[in-house]
């Protein structure tokens, strides 16, 4: 039995993948989709968040509080990019050149810079002297 629990400890073990790894492009469809997530739920917090405070939380007769005007002097601005974000995520191409623009832009830039060959040397002309013979035609 010990024999046995050694040889079956000793043994290598052979661990296959659950999954083929993904491609450049599923990950990048991946992390598309995880932005696109996380800033739609900010999004919406903010949105439920300033509707809470407009209709439940209570207000002086003919103006808003200081704070809530500071509140929402601080939150349009983060709404606004959060929507422009969101759209321009949501917007972009969905081929693989649009989803691996930036990889590609970052290999194009890594990648070493042809050289251009030097431009040939000048050639010098020899001036041409017209010889006038002795009946005046060249």
């Amino acid at each position: 039995m010990i024999d046995f629990l050694k040889e079956w400890l000793m043994k290598p073990k052979e661990v296959k993948p659950v999954q083929p790894r993904m491609t450049d492009n599923e990950l990048m469809v991946r992390l598309k989709v995880f932005i696109g997530v996380c800033l739609a739920l900010t999004l919406i917090g903010i949105v439920f968040v300033v509707l809470y405070s407009i209709m439940f939380v209570t207000q002086p007769l003919n103006a808003i509080s200081p704070i809530d005007a500071k509140f929402f002097e601080l939150i349009i601005p983060i709404a606004t990019f959060l929507t422009g974000t969101l759209s321009g995520i949501m917007l972009a191409g969905t081929g693989e050149n649009a989803a691996l623009a930036g990889s590609n832009a970052s290999k194009a830039a890594a990648a070493p810079k042809p050289v251009a060959p030097p431009p040939p040397p000048p050639v010098k002309k020899e001036p041409v002297m017209d010889v006038i013979d002795e009946d005046g035609i060249g």
